[in-house]
């Protein structure tokens, strides 16, 4: 029998149960937070409750595919079609942090100037070109993040998790198991680190700065972009320690290791969005 890798015969897998199992889980996230959106009782219960289903599916349904992906099963269209699979998801990433940079930009080029302007005078007597603002129903006063603290830091940490997660890479391709371990755990490491301080940021942001969710449409677009960059980091952080713990165990050669490249490449995109944050948000 030839090797998977060398035959033209797509993989088709077994019956499967993890996605209707998935699919229970997205129908109880849905009605636990919209219970709890709307104070009925037992809306945390069942919020949870989907949390869990969701982990148990994401260990069911990946487990199945590590144990299909170690045992030789997927041929070379199969890891064409998952490397096709998943830059399509990063491309719909992209375009999901893009509709969130053009409403910065709405709101920076066109909403603040027209509200404004000698036109609406009578409505917004008193209210300025100026960013940042909270627009010109807001009261209380804010202090805007600066870009050189925090922000910068974990800018600087970023970029060097780029870096680790590159050399890990190199030592995966020479073959040298330490070099990808090392390179990995560091990545990780960084990774935590910068949701470390991205926590401080945001306990300063509502202590000291009173810069919050309400304060606005500047408090609404700066936790919603740092918000989910960092439920993105967090996401990358997991899906790294996964790939670690693989690593650990002997999984990948230096020919086959597209799920290593895949979550390498996901951290890649999540440090390029911070450099737009960094610019977008925290400097101009």
């Amino acid at each position: 029998m030839s090797h998977p890798a060398s035959t033209s015969r797509y993989f088709v897998p077994e019956p499967s149960p993890w996605p209707l199992v998935g699919s229970i889980a997205l129908l109880l996230l849905a009605s636990g937070a919209v219970l709890m959106m709307n104070s009925i009782a037992n809306g945390g219960f069942v919020l949870i409750g989907g949390f869990a289903v969701l982990a148990i599916m994401l260990f069911g349904w990946f487990g199945r595919v590590i144990g299909e992906s170690e045992g030789q099963r997927y041929n070379l269209q199969v890891d064409r079609s998952f490397r096709l699979a998943m830059a399509w998801f990063i491309f719909s990433e992209v375009m999901f942090f893009v509709a969130f940079f053009g409403a910065l930009f709405y709101i920076r080029v066109v909403a603040i100037p027209d509200l404004a302007s000698p036109e609406q005078a009578a409505l917004w007597e008193g209210f300025r070109n100026v960013w940042p603002s909270a627009g010109p129903a807001a009261k209380d006063p804010f202090t805007q993040m600066h870009a050189w603290g925090i922000p910068a830091i974990n800018t600087l940490l970023l970029l060097s998790s780029g870096v680790t997660v590159t050399w890990a890479h190199w030592g995966l391709v020479a073959n040298k198991r330490q070099q990808l371990i090392i390179g990995l755990m560091l990545t990780i490491l960084l990774g935590a680190l910068f949701l470390t301080l991205q926590v401080y940021e945001y306990r300063e942001a509502y202590s000291h700065l009173n810069l919050k969710m309400t304060t606005g449409v500047y408090g609404s677009t700066f936790f919603m972009l740092t918000g989910f960059h960092g439920f993105h980091v967090t996401l990358g952080v997991t899906m790294l320690t996964v790939i670690l713990v693989r690593a650990m165990k002997g999984h990948f050669t230096a020919e086959r290791h597209f799920a290593f490249e895949g979550v390498a490449w996901y951290w890649h995109f999540v440090d390029v969005v911070w450099l737009g944050l960094f610019v977008v948000i925290y400097w101009l």
